[in-house]
This record gives structure tokens, sequence and C-alpha cells, in this order.
């Protein structure tokens, strides 16, 4: 009997005790994630669609080399664009 009175009195008694920490409001900056708003770049007049439909091989070649030339700077313009918002 002794034993259940100790071992309420103790069980009771720990619902007594103050917290020692009291409650402090603490503020973490988190980055929050923000859409990007940018405007794309046009689109170049690409050098093959300016060809007559009957145009040589050879001016074909050269509409082809000067249009990867152009795709490569328009690619360029959009990764730029692409590494702004990151």
């Amino acid at each position: 009997m002794k034993r259940i009175i100790l071992m309420a009195a103790l069980a009771l008694g720990g619902c007594g005790i103050k917290s020692v920490h009291p409650f402090v409001p603490v503020t973490v900056k988190v980055p929050m994630p923000m859409p990007c708003k940018v405007t794309l770049p046009q689109a170049p007049a690409w050098a093959i669609d300016a060809l007559p439909l009957g145009s040589d091989v050879w001016g074909q070649m050269t509409a082809l080399r000067a249009e990867r030339l152009q795709r490569m700077g328009y690619e360029r313009q959009l990764l730029a664009v692409i590494e702004s918002c990151q």
C-alpha cells in the first residue's frame, strides 16, 4: 500500500513541474520558389525558309550551314534565359 501511495505521489508530483525553457518563437528564413517571368527571344527567320523551291544543292547546303549557325545562336539565347531563372 505504501508503494502505491509513493508511486501516486511521484506521478502527481511530475505534473506540477514548470518547464525550464520558456517558449520563444524563432524566425527561420526559408527560400520560397518564385515564378520566373522572362520573355523568350524571338525565333529568327531561318535561312532554309527563304530558299525558293527549285534551288540547287549548293544553295541548299549554304542555307543549311547558315541555319545551323542561327540555331546555335538561338539555343545560346534560350540557355541564357533559363540560367537567369536559376
